[in-house]
């Protein structure tokens, strides 16, 4: 195969839309409305693939359908049953909010409250892990006992199966697994509830979207560098104008073009929609990234458009 010269033009493409007349806006929250493509329609989904190994979860859209270019493309709003009716007041406070910076504050407050120190000992307070604890693990090493527990949170919620953690899963049983599966049963965050701080954090995360994007459009246009993306192609090639591949069941994107360069052979531009995003910049008081553009992003299979890295 002819290898493409790093940062090689090409010209420009419209992708192909499942709903016809859709506006194409750009920028980093006005991605192109309902991109698809005939030719992932076309997919076949069987019992072995990992799209179909959860029946159910907590959203209440299929699993194999939420990780479809086709759900990316239609973008309906998420809600994890049972979150927001076990904390209303939390809500309840949020709406008297008058930006993100004061319903940061209250969030902040709320699981301080809600997850903060266990007791009082000799030495001082004993603290639980939090979803800061994780979030700042995952920035380090996402394929550390932190991601594990954070890709765990993800495959009980949402159904989304990882297909990477320090290496691909692949077939099952296998000693991949059995390290993946070892490092998300982590007790050190799941004594602390951490699957219930991160049902919040992402109920926030919506509810902060519709409350300060006016309502804004329900995709963003983000970026990521990558290796060995040929793995995770489902469709197309890499040289397509655009292509599907399967990303892993939670991802980090960032919303500059410049910094996904920095990160791999291939730069990534992907629409995410809103209802796939769990963490953005500005959504909680500390930064938790070295980056202050990072978005924490569902996985599954993606519409992508690929180009060689400038580096």
């Amino acid at each position: 195969m002819e290898k493409e010269k790093a940062g090689e033009a090409r010209p420009p493409q419209t992708p192909p839309s499942l709903v016809d007349g859709a506006p194409r806006k750009r920028g980093v929250w006005g991605g192109r409305a309902s991109p698809a493509f005939s030719f992932a329609e076309r997919i076949r989904v069987t019992d072995d693939d990992p799209d179909r190994w959860y029946s159910t979860n907590s959203v209440g859209v299929p699993s194999w359908l939420l990780a479809s270019p086709l759900f990316n493309a239609r973008a309906p709003a998420l809600t994890l049953h049972g979150t927001r009716e076990t904390h209303p007041g939390l809500f309840r406070v949020l709406d008297e909010a008058g930006s993100q910076e004061e319903a940061a504050e209250i969030f902040d407050h709320y699981m301080t409250v809600q997850f903060g120190p266990i007791f009082e000992g000799q030495n001082g307070p004993s603290w639980r892990r939090t979803y800061l604890d994780l979030l700042r693990g995952w920035g380090v090493d996402s394929s550390s006992p932190h991601g594990a527990v954070l890709k765990g949170w993800v495959e009980s919620r949402f159904g989304l199966v990882p297909t990477y953690h320090k290496e691909t899963l692949g077939g099952f049983p296998s000693e991949a697994w059995a390290v993946y599966f070892e490092e998300k049963a982590s007790r050190c965050y799941h004594a602390s509830g951490i699957n219930f701080q991160l049902d919040l954090l992402y109920e926030y995360a919506q509810w902060c979207l519709r409350r300060f994007a006016h309502p804004g459009p329900r995709r963003v246009t983000l970026w990521r560098g990558s290796n060995d993306c040929e793995q995770q192609l489902l469709e197309g090639t890499l040289r397509d104008p655009w292509c599907v591949l399967r990303l892993n069941n939670v991802i980090s994107f960032t919303s500059s073009r410049e910094r996904a360069d920095e990160f791999g052979d291939w730069v990534l531009e992907v629409d995410i929609p809103t209802c796939k995003l769990l963490y953005f910049p500005g959504l909680i008081r500390e930064p938790v990234f070295n980056s202050e553009r990072e978005y924490l992003v569902l996985g599954g299979a993606y519409l992508v458009a690929a180009r060689r890295s400038l580096y």
